[in-house]
């Protein structure tokens, strides 16, 4: 049996190249082959999937502190780049301890200028995990003069891994209380966005408010996409970068997997976008997840770590346990 693992990441437990290997060494004890593809879909851990960072630069925090971001930047001139790693609420303490409406997107913008610098032609930029809400003002201030960063005509090209479709003016409703925004600091910066898209459309010709995903990262799509950048589906952009289809095709199980498996993760997650790659192919899916609602149980076949180990032990030791599901998963259909 040829056996691909694409899992995305189990937040707060495990990443996504940790859960790949437990499931190879459950794999290899049954002499089956298989190939580690860990995946993302532009939130964090999409620089894990690439193989994590290879360059350090130190830039501005979302509080304007000074931070030390890694980024990842390969022999052919592609560059990744996350955001949270720079611009991120984990940097800022959790929503707690943010200040929302002071949170800036500055060392982002400092993070892909560093790239264009040292020679990236190519940069994929993870969205995910933001601790911002400022339209991506404090990136565009610090990236205008690399523009267009559309790729055409020799210049440099910028993808924006996203998994939503938010509009520019909504971030601040939308995203603001997962970042500690009160109702009041909401109602401020979504005024503040209404006058960054009319800014942006007097200085670049560009109305951000139409686009869908600008309201990513608090609205840094947006901002880098009135200097050219490309907001992009971040499942199908990574999946195609890292050779997804490519795999499954030499593959008879595919087994993915996240923290939590929702309706939400057949909705441009990881766990959906390999379903989806694999059923096309005719590949069989396993699904090892750290839980699973009830309204998506029956839809592919799953292992719930909660209802096996326990969620204390799923959780303090989910690479384990994943390895011990996916060895009787083996083992069962060895049997049979």
């Amino acid at each position: 049996m040829r056996i691909l693992a694409a899992p995305d990441k189990f937040r707060g437990s495990a990443t996504a190249r940790e859960v790949a290997t437990a499931v190879a060494s459950a794999a290899s004890a049954h002499g089956a082959e298989c190939v580690e593809l860990p995946m993302a879909d532009g939130g964090e851990g999409t620089l894990d999937a690439f193989g994590g960072p290879n360059r350090r630069t130190a830039v501005t925090g979302p509080l304007h502190e000074s931070v030390e971001a890694g980024w990842r930047l390969t022999a052919d001139g592609r560059a990744v780049v996350e955001m949270a790693t720079a611009s991120g609420l984990a940097l800022a303490g959790g929503p707690e301890h943010n200040t929302p409406e002071e949170a800036t997107t500055r060392g982002t913008g400092e993070l892909i200028a560093a790239a264009l610098e040292s020679g990236a032609s190519r940069v994929l930029v993870g969205l995910g995990g933001s601790a911002t809400t400022d339209g991506g003002l404090g990136a565009v201030e610090v990236l205008e003069g690399f523009a267009p960063l559309d790729g055409r005509a020799g210049r440099p090209e910028v993808l924006l891994c996203c998994d939503v479709d938010t509009g520019f003016t909504e971030a601040a409703e939308v995203f603001g209380p997962q970042k500690g925004a009160s109702a009041l600091q909401r109602n401020r910066m979504t005024e503040r966005l209404e006058r960054l898209a009319a800014h942006y459309r007097n200085r670049f010709g560009v109305d951000v408010t139409g686009l869908p995903g600008g309201g990513a990262a608090g609205g840094l799509a947006g901002g880098l996409a009135a200097l050219g950048a490309r907001p992009v589906s971040g499942f199908g952009t990574i999946a195609d970068e890292l050779g997804l289809r490519t795999a499954l095709d030499s593959a008879d199980l595919v087994v993915t997997g996240e923290g939590k498996l929702d309706p939400e993760s057949f909705t441009g997650k990881v766990v959906g976008g390999v379903t989806l790659a694999a059923e096309r192919r005719g590949v069989d899916v396993l699904a090892v997840v750290g839980t699973a609602a009830p309204e998506v149980r029956g839809r592919i076949e799953v292992r719930d770590l909660s209802a096996e180990f326990g969620t204390a032990e799923s959780f303090a030791n989910t690479t384990e346990c994943v390895r011990k599901s996916v060895a009787e998963h083996l083992a069962r259909e060895a049997r049979h």
